[in-house]
């Protein structure tokens, strides 16, 4: 019997607050009801999920819920919001249509929100989602922290450029918001992993000491089947979700990201963000079909390409603003119209990756340099790697209203490298032909 669609309320404080990363380590942390990661929100699909949320900061905030497909008007955006002020009460109000990991995080002066903590997953659960033993959701961050556990501020004019090119990578290793966190399973068991990249900037290149693992879902929920993967890289504001398991008793393993070259000053290396260790065999009831779902190809590889986007870092390493999109920063992109077939080029002409997020709506990954991706996918981010052009296919809905796509990188969406537009209604867009710049971004 399918379960009755319910109202889902959650209470989200956001503060500042005293959080042990580890025992002896305390770092003062911005985020929601004084804990680092946030609350996990969880409804069902179809649920209407009705999140308030006090602002006890000092400074406006607004949350983005990143992944849902979503009104504008609760996008969480101030292209769409006035920012929640100190003290004010804003209260989102949605329908969750989609199965998944998702999350919310701060979308206002996120260099700082974001990595002091402002952020939380949201899974949405339906009942065709395979039967596991067990499920664990791991938020990935880093903080970058001085040696009195406060966090930095960039202050010599090389460091500032090179957080500035590189995104903050930090230091402090965080799985859930703890450091060198002990994983607990039992043997016999297959568990579902979430993985949420909610680092600034870190390109998390997840690794089990060898052991393979199967993919199971990416942004947009469930892949049509399992991939068997022994690594996966997951690029800030991507979600993978594997099958894990199952293992022998007394086992012991690491979560370790492999070193990954995104080209940044900053030379990647193998770290460990957690350890695993197996406890006794349980029996299993994990039941993982060798078919999840269906994804219908929105497109063919050769489809014909509706828009051309052009990701570009100014070589010249200026200060302000010197990431961009079509030479511009911060700019405004031509509307889209509700109902027509979106088929985007996007390139990276710059000498370093981009994770590319597109908010409120997945779409397909239909060619990467040439070559059709290894298995299709419902996606919101991807990664753009170097000198690099990929194809993506989207359906904009009846979802009128301002949208923004931009790197992921969150000091790089600061620096410019962000774009606004609008989906119209189709059934009057013959009438009126909209300026192209339709509003301006703050």
């Amino acid at each position: 019997m399918k379960q009755e669609n319910k109202m889902v309320e959650y209470n989200l404080t956001a503060s500042e607050f005293n959080w042990e990363i580890r025992p002896g380590k305390t770092i003062n942390a911005w985020g929601f009801n004084k804990q680092l990661p946030g609350p996990v929100l969880r409804a069902n699909v179809g649920d209407m999920l009705i999140v308030r949320v006090t602002n006890n900061l000092e400074e406006a905030t607004t949350i983005h819920w990143h992944g849902i497909r979503l009104p504008a008007s609760m996008d969480g955006t101030d292209s769409v919001q006035k920012p929640i002020e100190p003290g004010e009460v804003f209260e989102y109000r949605f329908i969750v249509p989609d199965a998944g990991s998702f999350w919310y995080h701060a979308h206002t002066n996120e260099t700082i929100q974001m990595e002091r903590g402002m952020y939380g997953a949201l899974i949405v659960d339906d009942e065709t989602d395979p039967v596991f033993d067990g499920e664990r959701i791991f938020m990935i961050d880093d903080m970058k922290l001085d040696k009195y556990n406060h966090f930095t501020r960039p202050s010599w004019f090389l460091p500032i450029l090179i957080e500035r090119h590189d995104g903050r990578q930090g230091n402090t290793l965080l799985l859930n918001g703890k450091e060198n966190s002990v994983i607990n399973m039992n043997g016999g068991q297959t568990e579902r992993w979430r993985f949420i990249n909610s680092s600034s900037a870190r390109y998390f290149l997840l690794h089990l000491n060898g052991k393979t693992f199967k993919i199971i879902g990416t942004d947009g929920g469930l892949l049509e089947h399992p991939v068997t993967l022994d690594e996966v890289l997951i690029t800030p504001g991507e979600r993978v979700d594997i099958a894990i398991g199952p293992f022998a008793d007394g086992e012991i393993f690491a979560i370790e990201s492999l070193a990954y070259n995104r080209t940044t000053f900053l030379k990647a290396k193998r770290e460990t963000f957690a350890t695993v260790r197996v406890g006794e065999s349980k029996p299993s009831k994990a039941h993982l079909p060798e078919r999840l779902r269906m994804i219908d190809p929105l497109a063919k590889q050769d489809a014909v390409i509706s828009r051309k986007i052009k990701l570009s870092v100014d070589p010249r390493l200026r200060d302000g603003k010197d990431f961009r999109i079509d030479g511009h920063t911060h700019t405004n992109d031509q509307p889209v119209i509700a109902g027509e077939l979106q088929v985007w080029e996007v390139s990276n002409s710059s000498l370093m990756d981009h994770p590319f997020h597109l908010h409120g709506f997945f779409f397909q990954v239909i060619d990467e340099n040439g070559k059709a991706p290894a298995f299709r996918a419902w996606k919101d981010t991807y990664n753009l790697k170097l000198k690099s052009k990929i194809k993506i296919a989207w359906m904009p809905d009846n979802r009128i209203g301002t949208w923004m796509y931009h790197c992921h990188i969150i000091e790089h969406h600061a620096a410019g490298m962000m774009a606004t537009f609008d989906v119209i209604d189709g059934s009057t867009a013959l009438v009126e032909k909209p300026p192209t710049h339709a509003h301006h971004h703050h």
